[in-house]
């Protein structure tokens, strides 16, 4: 079972009020129906097809005839086919997907409360939606559909509940998408898929933390290299000043510094200074350290412009 289903699966569990029902039915039926002289709406969840089932009984008290196919394509699944061949003008009508022979505009819809935009966005997401399982893939969420202007009716949507959507051509169909994990995990709390989002949020923050882990381990690779590369600069300076002569016209101070980077050359200027700080009298602190080495460097840059 993929984590798309079991998502599904847990949204049609949960109950809805009247008005919900209709949202949640219309945002499906437009997503997914065929509409000539009868609505057809084939399925491939049983869940889904029974919830789906249940609504037009319960709002329009009608049975859908249900017909049941094997598809043998890959592997074998059963397909379910909701027909409806009885009051099909009168629900389009209640659902705002079809008047007077013309799919209704997307935009013209109104909506009273944030739930009943819920309840759409939900039945869409029934008819059409996948969630990549966050453990074997990265984050995503989509929605398919046919028209340039569903997909902006959706971005909008999502955009009245203060979630942010994008969307783009694939192929002949138009995908709305999210990728962002917390807007993601949000849209399976909002759809109340209890377990699949405290799934979602356990593999998220494992991910977060193992991200945030590898990076601070990056960051202190980086430093010693940095820290390594730095201290044999500083011995070739050293030895430059030894072979060179210079090493006399130090002061004391200077000469104990680079004396105890040649004991220590992988320590960083902060360890050097604490070292020298323990092991003599001379308290110094890191940019004590870095300030002699600075002298050192000029020391040379002077020897060599009169070379």
């Amino acid at each position: 079972m993929t984590y798309t289903i079991k998502v599904k699966e847990e949204i049609v569990k949960n109950p809805l009020n009247e008005t919900e029902k209709i949202c949640e039915l219309s945002g499906f039926l437009r997503f997914s129906g065929l509409f000539k002289d009868n609505i057809s709406i084939t399925l491939e969840n049983a869940s889904v097809t029974r919830r789906i089932y249940c609504h037009f009984k319960e709002l329009f008290n009608i049975q859908p005839k249900i017909i049941i196919r094997n598809q043998k394509r890959f592997r074998v699944k059963q397909i379910y086919i909701l027909e409806i061949n009885e009051k099909v003008e009168h629900i389009l009508k209640v659902l705002n997907v079809m008047e007077d022979n013309k799919k209704v505009l997307p935009e013209n819809y109104l909506f009273s409360t944030k739930e009943e935009i819920i309840a759409y966005l939900q039945g869409v997401f029934l008819a059409t939606g996948t969630i990549n399982d966050p453990a074997v893939s990265g984050y995503h969420l989509e929605i398919v559909t046919n028209l340039n202007r569903e997909a902006i009716f959706i971005v909008n949507l999502f955009k009245k509940i203060n979630i942010n959507a994008k969307y783009l051509k694939r192929n002949s169909k138009y995908m709305v998408y999210i990728k962002n994990a917390e807007v993601i995990s949000e849209i399976i709390r909002m759809f109340k898929a209890t377990q699949s989002y405290f799934y979602f949020e356990d593999i998220r923050i494992y991910r977060d933390h193992k991200n945030m882990v590898n990076r601070l381990n990056n960051c202190e690779i980086a430093n010693q290299e940095k820290t390594i590369s730095s201290g044999l600069k500083q011995l070739e300076d050293i030895k430059y000043l030894k072979d060179n002569d210079l090493f006399s016209l130090l002061d004391d101070s200077t000469k104990l510094v680079l004396e105890y980077r040649e004991k220590y050359p992988e320590t960083s200027l902060k360890e050097l200074a604490d070292i020298i700080t323990m092991e003599t009298d001379y308290k110094i602190g890191k940019s004590g350290v870095n300030h002699h080495f600075i002298k050192v460097r000029n020391l040379i840059k002077k020897h060599q412009a009169k070379e």
